[in-house]
């Protein structure tokens, strides 16, 4: 494995314990804020929208950067952003830092999964980017447990020490380890911002804004699916988020094969068909401890499988924008976050049951099913016409 892979990796799991800690920290938040839960859960929505508004912007004001110094500049603001949250006064401090620490999340991914590309052995393109997530997940495998247990057992502002500890060391190994890439000539900003104008462009964020914001729908709300539908203790949850996460990473390496091996849309198609079966399964089988042990890694596993691919269309499509396409990508991610963890929300707040959200990642998995299902559809169509 690439050194320089690993280095992006690292920034991966700099992101993925500050993107998915906060939702085990939320209660001890709360208590220290001296405020709601749900008023705490805005602390998710914040980080979230600093994805969406940063990805484009911080790639278009670094777009005439060498790879190597645009992420270095990203990979300090992930650390000193986070660090910010140490030493957070108030809840709308926190809530600022929450903000910024969102900023990078989706440049460094956007231009780090282009770099991937460019660093891996032809063919494997897929499997190298999949490489960089690697980091997300084992942020849900071992970083999130770790700071969720940080957090409820000592001061939740460790968790964010220990953030900012693994966003120096990404910092270090990016400077030691990564290649200095030439840039892509004179990056034109108007070049990059007609991707936009494409329907195929729009058709990819609405994939993973509404078919993968399933998988938030579902982990936005596991900890009391987790306890009030299958009886698990609440100490138990920590616990039960490591297999999540394994099953992320076991997802994440195999989405990357799937991708490399056949072309990416029919794959992103047959693993949200699969995801919406799990979903079900979760949403009717969860009470018996055994199965809601199995499906919370299968559905980790099925969840960061369509990550590669999904993120490989998008490059595919967005010739000499590849950049900001990407970037814009990891915005819709954070998209279908905040629109999981709300639409999943509706029916809690109806009274149903803890897992009914579940049915809303159903139907939001379906929906990214249809929207892939006219992508492809509008693919076929072109290359027929340019066969005439």
């Amino acid at each position: 494995m690439k050194k320089s892979l690993i280095a992006l990796s690292l920034g991966g799991l700099t992101i993925g314990i500050t993107e998915f800690v906060m939702m085990g920290l939320l209660p001890d938040i709360a208590s220290d804020m001296k405020v709601s839960i749900p008023v705490a859960g805005y602390l998710i929505s914040a980080y979230a929208l600093g994805v969406v508004i940063g990805a484009p912007l911080l790639v278009i004001i670094g777009r005439n950067f060498p790879p190597k110094k645009m992420l270095l500049i990203l990979a300090l603001m992930l650390t000193v952003f986070n660090a910010l949250s140490i030493i957070a006064p108030t809840y709308n401090f926190l809530f600022a830092s929450r903000f910024l620490s969102g900023l990078p999340h989706g440049a460094f991914f956007g231009v780090g999964a282009v770099v991937a590309s460019r660093l891996a052995d032809k063919g494997k393109e897929a499997q190298a980017i999949s490489i960089m997530f690697a980091g997300l997940t084992l942020a849900n495998l071992i970083g999130v447990p770790i700071g969720t247990y940080i957090g409820h057992h000592f001061i939740w502002r460790y968790t964010f020490v220990l953030i900012a500890i693994v966003g120096m060391l990404t910092f270090l190994f990016i400077s030691l380890w990564m290649p200095n890439l030439e840039k892509s000539g004179n990056v034109n900003m108007k070049t990059q911002l007609l991707f936009f104008k494409k329907t195929e462009a729009w058709l990819i964020i609405g994939i993973t804004a509404i078919g993968f914001g399933g998988l938030f729908a579902w982990i936005s709300y596991i900890a009391p699916l987790l306890i009030n539908v299958s009886k698990f203790s609440p100490e138990d949850v920590s616990y039960i988020l490591i297999l999540a996460g394994f099953g992320m990473v076991v997802g994440n390496f195999l989405g990357g094969k799937l991708a490399d091996k056949f072309s990416p849309a029919p794959t992103v198609l047959a693993l949200l068909f699969v995801m919406v079966i799990d979903l079900i399964m979760v949403y009717f089988f969860s009470f018996n401890q055994y199965i809601s042990l199995f499906l919370t890694f299968l559905t980790g596993a099925i969840s960061f499988s369509v990550i590669a691919p999904i993120q490989m269309l998008m490059i595919k499509t967005a010739k000499d924008a590849e950049m900001i396409a990407s970037a814009a990508l990891q915005g819709s991610f954070n998209i279908g976050n905040a629109l999981g963890a709300f639409l999943g929300g509706l029916p809690l707040a109806a009274g149903y049951s803890y897992a009914s959200p579940n049915l809303i990642g159903i139907g939001m998995a379906t929906v990214g099913m249809v929207i892939t299902l006219i992508l492809m559809q509008k693919h076929k169509t072109s290359l027929q016409l340019q066969s005439v």
